[in-house]
């Protein structure tokens, strides 16, 4: 009897250990948190505050994602370092993404979130310029980053408003010496966002509404989109949850940051203390404004796109720079990644 007892504990003793373990396993399994690099657009300012705010609030965390939010050199600039495995995901231009697509097929990164639904690029000239429409670049020299979007599509923005460019002078600048250099007059206009064009004029005492104007390609007919947040496709294979729970983070932040702008200003200047809150507030509310307000946003929701539209954006950009191929909407673009649609914003106000 002693000894049937003594065989009976001992079964007990390794199933409770195998039990902990099991328990210790399981545990384990639940906090491995999946590692997500990702690099933004641009330098830390107050528009990024829809990211960040996912971070500090713990969003990611709940989700299971470590996340690392890296600075940007433009938003053309994150298309390659995503394509080439440098950052699993990125905040970038879509157009270059489809660039990009037509061109290296099997390397592309795919956007997933619809961040920027209007075309911010602009051509700014001081307000005295005679440049006045695209007609007018002729003969002129024009400035930009190596990576800015508005200067990629300058071809296309030629194309579809006939204008002769070949004799425009095209000159590389860092993009810290972009509005100076315009107001000193070494070039005639510069290529860049019109947000951030107004607000880093403001920064360095230019009033932007006096002594700059802007030619917008949207007022031409390329009615584009624009940032995205973009994955690689090795990512998109190897952790399809990860991305699914990362939008569902930030589908949260987004909608916090609407409701409460000056804590999305304070993750800002948390990341970069040197920022003037003022002026990235004035940036946030006019992002939201000029470039996440389209229309499509009661129909679609923040987030996702109109087929047919981003399909006419494609055809504009092949037929501009005369791509080798032309990418289908599906390669460029995957909503199966996004929240519930009743889960997506209808509206930026």
């Amino acid at each position: 009897m002693a000894h049937h007892q003594m065989k009976t504990h001992a079964r007990m003793v390794a199933l409770a250990a195998m039990t902990a373990l099991a328990t210790v396993g399981a545990s384990a399994v639940a906090h491995a948190e999946t590692n997500i690099k990702l690099v933004l657009n641009w330098k830390y300012q107050g528009p990024q505050g829809l990211l960040f705010l996912a971070e500090d609030k713990g969003y990611f965390k709940e989700e299971g994602l470590n996340v690392t939010m890296d600075q940007g050199n433009g938003s053309g600039a994150a298309v390659p370092l995503v394509a080439n495995g440098a950052y699993d995901m990125g905040f970038g231009d879509i157009n270059a993404l489809i660039e990009f697509a037509a061109k290296k097929p099997e390397d592309a990164p795919v956007g997933v979130f619809m961040m920027y639904n209007q075309p911010p690029f602009t051509v700014a000239v001081k307000a005295d310029s005679p440049i006045k429409t695209p007609a007018d670049f002729a003969g002129h020299t024009l400035g930009g980053a190596a990576n800015d979007g508005a200067l990629k599509l300058f071809p296309a923005l030629c194309s579809i408003t006939k204008s002769d460019c070949s004799t425009v002078e095209i000159t590389n600048m860092q993009p810290n010496l972009r509005e100076q250099m315009l107001m000193k007059g070494q070039v005639d206009g510069v290529f860049g966002y019109v947000n951030t064009i107004r607000f880093s004029a403001k920064l360095i005492g230019v009033n932007p509404d006096k002594d700059i104007r802007f030619i917008n390609y949207g007022d031409y007919g390329m009615d584009l989109y624009s940032n995205a947040i973009i994955v690689s496709k090795t990512f998109m294979k190897d952790h399809p949850d990860a991305i699914k729970g990362f939008l569902r983070a930030l589908n949260k932040s987004i909608t916090d940051a609407i409701k409460d702008p000056e804590a999305a200003i304070a993750s800002v200047k948390a990341r970069e203390p040197l920022i003037k809150s003022d002026v990235e507030r004035e940036r946030f509310d006019a992002t939201l404004a000029n470039e996440m307000a389209h229309p499509e946003l009661a129909t679609v929701g923040l987030g996702d796109i109109d087929e047919a539209r981003l399909a006419k954006s494609i055809d504009i950009l092949v037929n501009a720079n005369s791509l080798p191929r032309s990418p289908t909407v599906g390669e460029v673009f995957d909503r199966s990644f996004l929240p519930a649609r009743s889960e997506l914003l209808t509206s930026v106000k």
